[in-house]
C-alpha cells in the first residue's frame, strides 16, 4: 500500500516555542478548543480562533503544506456539513459549525506535529493513571491509542487504493467492488495486529481473567 496522508499532522522534529511547551499545556489547548467549539456562537469569533490556531501551527515550523494537507482531507466532509447546515439554518450558522470543527482539527494537529508519538502515548498513560483505582490499565489505554493512530491511516489508504483499482476497471460505482476488498484487508490487518500482540504476551492477562471468571 502506498503512503497516504492522515487527518492529523505527523510529528515534525524541531525546537520551536510550541515544541518546548509542556505536554500538559498542549493537552489543555486541545481540550479548551473542544470545549470552545460548543460555546462560540458567532462565526467571526470562530474564524478568529481558527486563524490563531493556524498561526500557532505555522509557528511550530510544521509548514503551510502540512496544514493545507490536514485541512484538505477534511474538505469533502466539511463541504457536505456546511451545505446541509446552510440549507437548514443559514450561512452564518453553517460557517460557525465548519470553522469550529476546523479549530479542533488544527489544535489537535498542533499537538501531534510538535510531540513525538512515544511522548504523546506516555502522556496519555499518565492522564489515565489516576483511574487505575477503578480498574483501568493506563498502559493498555496508551497501547489502544497507538493502535488507533496506526490503523486509521492504513484503512484510509486501503480504501483509496481499492477505489483507484475499481476506477481503473470501470467499477467505481459498484459498492461491492469498493466495500468487500476494504473489509477483507481490514480484517486481515486486525488479525495480524492481534497475532503480533499475542506474540508479545499482550492480552494474555485479559484472557486468563475471563477464563477464571467463567470458571467461577
Amino acid at each position: 500500500m502506498r503512503g497516504h496522508g492522515f487527518l492529523l499532522a505527523n510529528h515534525v522534529p524541531g525546537n520551536s516555542l510550541v515544541h518546548r511547551t509542556p505536554l500538559w499545556a498542549k493537552f489543555l489547548l486541545v481540550a479548551a478548543c473542544g470545549a470552545a467549539s460548543f460555546l462560540m456562537v458567532d462565526w467571526r469569533v470562530s474564524a478568529a480562533v481558527f486563524a490563531a490556531m493556524c498561526g500557532l501551527f505555522l509557528l511550530s515550523g510544521a509548514g503551510l503544506r502540512r496544514l493545507l494537507r490536514a485541512l484538505w482531507l477534511m474538505a469533502p466532509v466539511l463541504l457536505l456539513i456546511g451545505l446541509f447546515q446552510w440549507w437548514q439554518l443559514g450561512a452564518p450558522t453553517a460557517a460557525r459549525i465548519v470553522l469550529n470543527v476546523l479549530v479542533c482539527v488544527v489544535a489537535a494537529s498542533v499537538l501531534t506535529a510538535t510531540t513525538p508519538v512515544q511522548e504523546l502515548l506516555d502522556g496519555v498513560a499518565g492522564l489515565a493513571r489516576p483511574f487505575r483505582r477503578f480498574g483501568a490499565d493506563p498502559e493498555r489505554f496508551a497501547l489502544t491509542i497507538a493502535i488507533m493512530l496506526r490503523s486509521i491511516p492504513f484503512i484510509a489508504g486501503t480504501f483509496a487504493d481499492v477505489r483507484d483499482a475499481a476506477r481503473a476497471r470501470g467499477l467505481e460505482r459498484n459498492p461491492r467492488a469498493l466495500v468487500l476488498p476494504v473489509f477483507i484487508s481490514t480484517v486481515a490487518y486486525a488479525r495480524q495486529t492481534g497475532d503480533a500482540l499475542a506474540a508479545r504476551g499482550l492480552g494474555e492477562a485479559d484472557a486468563n481473567e475471563a477464563s477464571e471468571a467463567g470458571e467461577r
